[in-house]
């Protein structure tokens, strides 16, 4: 037992010198961008700048309001000729159709019997004024002919001012004429349909569109939102690829009882006359908050753990990886809510090179 014990004495000490002479663990060395990496990487000091948005909203593309004539029938009868059709470009006082008319009849006769009346007033008072002369009447009689002329003569201008508004000829015809130059963007007429004397819808619409507006459908939780001026883009299914510029001109303050919605109006010059009357548009209205948020390029961040990060740059061996919250995006440009102060240096492009560097 004794020879045991001296036995396990020597081992201990022997164990216990070896386990102090151990080395310690080795320290991790230190992350260091090489020169390779630096040009490879692009850097930015970042800065706060006024947060620009966008607003996305749906629409119709329609005649400016005050470019547009509407066109009535003016009396009933029966149409015999139609000389246009939907979309052709018509001029200022171009017949568009052609109607046979019994009320144009029955003006003809009014203006007939009108201009008897006024002959008839004009010789009245000739003798009027004979009699009175010759002591055989008034002065009152005289006066009340000259009533009577004034009033034969106000009947015949009326019924030749009516000719002449609705370009009336005589006979039992009259034509519709086009108020101004433009295009039939517009027509509910058909040869041989008959127009009732009390129909008052509209048989045509001229527009000119060299000019038109796309009047886009603000939900109420936008509403806040909407101000004239703001710049939009307008995009039609016609041309996917190809973007209309112009401003709101105009807010209906009102709600349309049908789209739940409140109107707005963009202006968009159409020289080319791409855009038409009843075409689908999406208007993306662009616009400033009235705040400051350090903006970045979209490039400069990386995605990772459902999070999004960025490599804040002090030195090349003293790289953070800095979480981020966004507040929007605007194509490439990044608006930061938290996470960058203003001064900070980040990577802004091949930052994931570093990233996947120094969490391995």
């Amino acid at each position: 037992m004794q020879i045991f014990k001296f036995f396990i004495i020597p081992v201990l000490i022997a164990s216990l010198f070896s386990c102090k002479s151990k080395p310690t663990d080795t320290a991790v060395e230190k992350f260091t961008m090489t020169d390779t990496m630096m040009n490879r990487c692009h850097f930015l000091i970042v800065k706060k700048e006024a947060v620009k948005n966008q607003l996305k909203l749906f629409g119709k593309i329609t005649a400016d309001n005050n470019r547009l004539a509407q066109v009535y029938p003016i009396m009933g009868g029966n149409v015999i000729q139609i000389n246009v059709e939907l979309g052709d470009y018509v001029k200022q006082g171009q017949v568009l159709a052609t109607v046979r008319s019994g009320d144009v009849a029955q003006l003809k006769k009014e203006k007939l019997d009108a201009i008897s009346d006024l002959a008839l007033a004009e010789k009245n008072l000739q003798v009027a004024k004979d009699l009175y002369s010759g002591k055989l009447n008034s002065e009152k009689d005289v006066t009340a002919s000259e009533k009577e002329l004034e009033k034969a003569k106000a009947e015949v201008q009326r019924i030749n001012e009516v000719y002449s508004i609705f370009h009336l000829s005589g006979g039992t015809i009259y034509d519709i004429i086009s108020p101004m130059d433009g295009f039939i963007v517009f027509k509910d007429l058909n040869r041989n349909e008959l127009l009732r004397s009390d129909k008052s819808d509209i048989i045509f619409s001229i527009a000119q569109i060299d000019e038109v507006w796309a009047v886009a459908n603000v939900n109420e939780s936008d509403i806040s939102k909407i101000k004239v001026g703001y710049d939009a883009n307008v995009q039609t299914i016609a041309y996917p690829n190809e973007s209309f510029t112009g401003k709101i001109d105009k807010v209906f303050n009102a709600i349309d009882p049908e789209t739940k919605a409140m109107k707005a109006v963009v202006k968009i010059k159409n020289s080319d006359l791409k855009l038409k009357p009843e075409m689908n548009a999406t208007i993306n209205l662009n616009f400033l908050e009235d705040k400051q948020l350090v903006a970045i390029p979209s490039s400069a961040i990386i995605f990772d753990k459902n999070k999004n990060w960025v490599m804040v740059f002090k030195n090349k061996s003293d790289i953070e990886t800095r979480q981020i919250k966004i507040h929007n995006q605007i194509e490439d440009i990044v608006y930061i809510e938290s996470g960058l102060t203003e001064g900070e240096k980040i990577i802004s492009e091949n930052g994931l090179l570093i990233y996947d560097a120094l969490n391995d």
